[in-house]
């Protein structure tokens, strides 16, 4: 009998959730009075929920979740606030965006004259012969939409070498000082996968291509441990303020990893981190020989994928294209990894069992990277893959239903549709421009879509794609209807776009992604419903808490 009363003691455990109401079992917190949404299909609602251990051990109402707190268990009301899961950017430049906080800032200059004046006022504060580095200016937002050439800027800045960075990361604009120190002039070739914009005379204006800007950018000192740190925390502090609780972090070297791993080890990581390791053989070899890693520190880093590039970006005419640009007819881009290198690293991601990403932007390169991902799949049939392509943004018709067929993610940002639709019709023509951004096409044939922000390309925000998603509109609700309206999302997928169908892209479904039973207490709370308020409002929702498994890691004051 006293066997028997022991055993119905512990079936009324595991009934009650798993834990026992009372005592040192009861749940650490319980939220009610909410309004959320789960991202869960079979319940997609609640008004309450319930952690212990950092883990979700009750969703449902009031009563039930009230039903496990004990005397230590805080109880937050949220008078009927708005949850959703922890939001997941699926391609951000996590460190990137933590230097580019503390660089000159051009996102938004309307103008050549702008952005000289802020780098002359910079200079005014630098040391002889200290570098000057910006991000964000972007031709395409100026009267004059043509490249600039160097000659006023180097003019306000003749002691200090300049080294400007295009909104896309895939142009580079340096100034005449920049030039001197690598001896690049007029006889300077173009390297392979990069192109050096000259003037009618042969002589370089100073705007770079991908890889024709590497020779400038390695004469630049690189950052310390400690600023990588110290860029890393402030990326990750802002992360949390924006209701993001993980990222996919889209092609990281060595030596940053081992930095994101010297703070979580010391618990100063509150951000799950899907690492995909950047392409370098060295590097490659040192994670395949380490093996898959999941969850470490408490399920901060998880590093079990590997980008690479295919191409370069759209708004710098590098993305590679089938036919020549609209806009600059000879130019079809550039290719800036080829077939054989997808195909070898796919092979080799496949019998390690890693994940492969390739960015590629334009139809050429997504239809280049698909080709190759076929072969290798041929050669080492595997189930449950997830390769995925990083972007997506203009696909062939004939490519749209390969990526279903072939078990391939793509995954893509809202926010580049917003911000690109002003001339993306330019550079591809009234045909080509119905294979951009073809988020429903794509969905149709079945395949999920992880939004992201690739910031700091785009703002970190990821309300901004999440809007964009089933909108097509700008801030301003440009256009009237959307952009080519026939591609928008519902606002529920837009919801998944950010929550679970990235976890499902980095093989994390089982721990975060949506507000279930057993899942990491990965939640946000929010001033106003997004999934029901004026599509004008969305942009101005404000976050009032982040927590990361179950412990608060952003608070709004007031």
């Amino acid at each position: 009998m006293k066997n028997l009363a022991r055993f119905a003691s512990l079936v009324g455990c595991i009934c009650a959730t798993e834990f026992c109401t009372g005592g040192n079992s009861a749940v650490d917190l319980v939220v009610t009075n909410g309004v959320i949404y789960t991202a869960e299909l079979d319940n997609p609602t609640a008004s309450a929920l319930a952690v212990k251990d950092g883990r979700i051990v009750f969703v449902g109402n009031n009563e039930g979740a009230m039903e496990l707190a004990g005397p230590g268990t805080e109880v937050l009301d949220l008078e009927h606030r708005t949850v959703i899961p922890g939001m997941i950017d699926a391609h951000a430049h996590l460190t990137w965006l933590g230097f580019a906080m503390t660089r000159l800032n051009l996102v938004g200059t309307r103008s050549y004259e702008e952005v000289v004046s802020l780098v002359a006022e910079r200079a005014g504060t630098a040391a002889p012969g200290e570098w000057i580095r910006g991000r964000g200016w972007d031709q395409n937002d100026w009267e004059n939409t043509a490249f600039p050439t160097h000659e006023r800027l180097s003019s306000v800045t003749p002691q200090n070498p300049v080294f400007l960075t295009r909104i896309d990361g895939h142009a580079t604009f340096v100034n005449a000082r920049a030039m001197e120190l690598v001896d690049l002039d007029r006889m300077t070739f173009d390297p392979e996968a990069g192109r050096i914009i000259r003037d009618a005379d042969g002589n370089p204006t100073g705007v770079l291509i991908d890889a024709a800007a590497d020779s400038v950018e390695a004469r630049i000192a690189q950052p310390t441990r400690r600023q990588v740190r110290e860029a890393t925390a402030a990326a990750i502090a802002h992360f949390n303020s924006l209701g993001v609780t993980g990222v996919h972090d889209a092609g990281v070297g060595a030596d940053t990893i081992d930095a994101h791993e010297e703070l979580a080890a010391e618990g100063n990581f509150n951000l799950r981190s899907y690492v995909m390791i950047s392409n370098n053989d060295a590097v490659i070899d040192h994670y395949l020989d380490r093996g898959l890693q999941s969850g470490l520190y408490g399920g901060r880093i998880w590093i079990r994928a590997i980008k690479i590039q295919a191409d370069g970006a759209m708004g710098s005419r590098g993305a590679a294209l089938i036919d020549d640009y609209t806009d600059e007819p000879g130019n079809r881009g550039l290719i800036t990894g080829n077939y054989d290198r997808i195909y070898e690293v796919a092979l080799r991601a496949l019998r390690s069992g890693f994940q492969l990403s390739v960015h590629a932007i334009g139809d050429r390169a997504n239809r280049m990277a698909l080709d190759a991902f076929e072969a290798a799949f041929a050669v080492v049939p595997k189930e449950n893959h997830r390769f995925r392509i990083e972007h997506a943004q203009t696909i062939h018709p004939d490519d749209i239903r390969r990526f279903a067929a072939l078990g391939v993610i793509p995954s893509m940002q809202g926010s580049h549709q917003t911000s690109d639709m002003y001339w993306i019709e330019e550079r591809l023509g009234p045909e080509r421009v119905n294979g951009a951004y073809a988020w429903r096409s794509l969905r149709d044939t079945g395949v999920i879509i992880p939004n992201g922000s690739d910031t700091p390309v785009e703002f970190p925000n990821p309300l901004i794609s999440f809007r964009a998603f089933f909108t097509r509109m700008d801030a301003e609700g440009y256009p009237e209807g959307g952009w080519h309206p026939e591609q928008r999302m519902t606002r529920q997928e837009a919801l998944l776009s950010v929550t679970l169908w990235p976890a499902q892209a980095s093989f994390m479904e089982e721990d975060v992604g949506s507000l279930a039973r057993g899942k990491y207490a990965d939640f946000v709370v929010l001033d106003r419903d997004i999934m029901t308020v004026a599509e004008s409002e969305i942009l101005d929702s404000q976050v009032i808490m982040t927590f990361l498994g179950g412990e608060r890691v952003f608070s709004r004051e007031n």
